[in-house]
C-alpha cells in the first residue's frame, strides 16, 4: 500500500537518462544562431531549469534570441534529443507497481507539455500514469512550484493532501517545499545531494528500489 495518494515524478535525471541529448540540442542551437557555446560539461547547470532560463542565464541571450533558441531548440530535439532518453535501472517496474496500487501517479516536469508527452510516449511509459503535466507553450507555469500545484489538480487532489514530488534538482526540492509537499530526492540524476539539502531536502534515494522502499 502506497505511504502516499499522489505521487508526482521529475522527468529529466529522475525517471530518464536524457542529459546528453539535451547538452547536444542546445550546442547546435547555439551554433544555429551563432553564438558562443558556454561549457555544458556540468549537466546539473542546465537540467532542472526551464529551458528559458538556460538560454538567458547560463547562455546569456537576449530575451528576443531566447525565444528563438526556444523554437530552434525544440526542432533539434525531435531529431537528436527524443531518441537519446532511456529510462534508469528498475524504473519501469516501480510504474509498474504504482499502477497496481490506489495511488495516483503523474510527470511533473519543467520540460514544456509536447516534449514532456514525447518522451514519456517515446519510453513507452505513459499508460502508466494518470496524467503527464509540463509547462506551458507560452512560457508560463515554467518553475516547478508552479507545476506542483497544477499536476495536483490535475490529480483531482489538494496540496493538503498526502503528496510526494521525486526529483533530482534543486528545483525540484525548492517546488516541494514551497508547496509544503513531501520531497524525496534521487541521488542518481543530475543534481547534488548539497543542492537538494539546502532547499530543505532530507530523503534520499539511490535508485528505484530505494524509492519502491520509501513510497510503499
Amino acid at each position: 500500500m502506497p505511504k502516499y495518494d499522489y505521487i508526482l515524478f521529475d522527468l529529466d535525471g529522475t525517471l530518464s537518462e536524457s542529459a546528453p541529448g539535451i547538452r547536444k540540442c542546445i550546442e547546435l542551437t547555439l551554433q544555429k544562431l551563432s553564438k558562443p557555446v558556454p561549457d555544458l560539461s556540468d549537466y546539473s547547470k542546465f537540467i532542472g531549469p526551464p529551458l528559458a532560463d538556460t538560454f538567458s542565464g547560463l547562455c546569456g541571450l537576449s530575451a528576443e534570441d531566447t525565444q528563438k533558441a526556444l523554437v530552434i531548440y525544440q526542432d533539434f530535439y525531435k531529431i537528436h534529443g527524443l531518441k537519446a532518453n532511456r529510462l534508469y535501472d528498475g524504473i519501469e517496474e516501480l510504474l509498474k507497481k504504482l499502477y497496481e496500487s490506489d495511488a495516483k501517479i503523474a510527470v511533473c516536469s519543467s520540460k514544456q507539455q509536447k516534449p514532456a508527452d514525447n518522451v514519456c510516449n517515446f519510453l513507452g511509459i505513459t499508460g502508466y500514469f494518470d496524467a503527464v503535466c509540463g509547462s506551458a507553450p507560452d512560457g508560463s507555469r515554467k518553475e516547478k512550484e508552479e507545476v506542483i500545484p497544477y499536476t495536483v489538480n490535475v490529480l483531482g487532489g489538494k496540496i493538503s493532501d498526502k503528496v510526494v514530488m521525486i526529483g533530482d534538482t534543486k528545483f525540484d526540492a525548492k517546488g516541494a517545499r514551497l508547496n509544503n509537499v513531501d520531497f524525496i530526492g534521487v541521488n542518481y540524476g543530475y543534481g547534488t545531494y548539497e543542492t537538494m539539502t539546502a532547499e530543505g531536502a532530507s530523503v534520499f534515494a539511490d535508485s528505484a528500489q530505494d524509492l519502491e522502499k520509501l513510497l510503499f
